[in-house]
């Protein structure tokens, strides 16, 4: 039997492997969903994410996007969304996606996995809700 680390850097690579360029968070976040991902929770700077899945949890911690002391941007929606667009048409690495909205005042975001859509947190408590496509994807 596999641990929920392994099922779940399984699903990762697959859905990376499969990923159109344009548009591909949706394959992304369905193929975490069939692998039992409920919940995918980032916490921006640090780059912290945690895996609430059917079995159990798991966190992965990327590389923070800063170090030291800096003050949070306001939260812009205008900018966010700006950045989410720009990254459904391919034109961002996940990097540079994560950068620009941290720049746009996001602290943090949730993406739900079973009710497809994604809320973005700034640190005075405003969000920003982003609904994606159903998708198909043959394991």
């Amino acid at each position: 039997m596999k641990t929920l680390v392994e099922k779940l850097i399984e699903s990762q690579k697959y859905a990376m492997s499969i990923r159109p360029q344009i548009g591909g968070f949706p394959v992304l976040a369905e193929v975490l969903r069939q692998a039992g991902v409920r919940l995918n929770r980032w916490s921006l700077p640090s780059c912290q994410s945690v895996y609430i899945m059917n079995e159990g949890a798991v966190v992965q911690q990327g590389t923070p996007l800063i170090t030291g002391t800096y003050e949070i941007a306001k939260f812009s929606r205008e900018v966010l969304i700006k950045a989410i667009r720009t990254d459904q048409e391919g034109n961002s690495t996940f990097l540079e996606f994560l950068k620009s909205i941290w720049d746009a005042g996001v602290i943090g975001y949730d993406a739900d996995f079973d009710r497809r859509k994604v809320t973005y947190y700034g640190v005075n408590g405003e969000s920003y809700i982003e609904e994606y496509p159903a998708v198909t994807v043959q394991k």
